[in-house]
């Protein structure tokens, strides 16, 4: 059987929905069956992207692949820095 590999958008819309169903007394074993992922990977998810609150995929998938820039470019140009003094 093949893989399927989600996006980083996937993962997190997916927790938000386990969210909401967890609040409305859903139980574990029903939850991963309606998110259709195993407990492992739930639990797994949830430790990795369950802290976010922001969309972090655009700013993931620049610095793994890497910009023009080189890998973290997109992250330095987010970085606000000081005004030069005149």
């Amino acid at each position: 059987m093949a893989r399927k590999k989600h996006s980083s958008e996937e993962i997190i819309s997916r927790l938000r929905e386990a969210e909401v169903l967890v609040a409305e007394g859903k139980r574990l074993p029903e939850l991963c069956r309606i998110l259709e992922v195993s407990e492992q990977t739930y639990f797994r998810r949830r430790k990795e992207y369950g802290g976010l609150k922001t969309d972090p995929a655009p700013l993931e998938r620049t610095t793994r692949q890497g910009a023009s820039g080189g890998p973290g470019h997109r992250l330095e140009s987010l970085v606000r820095r000081p005004a030069a003094r005149r």
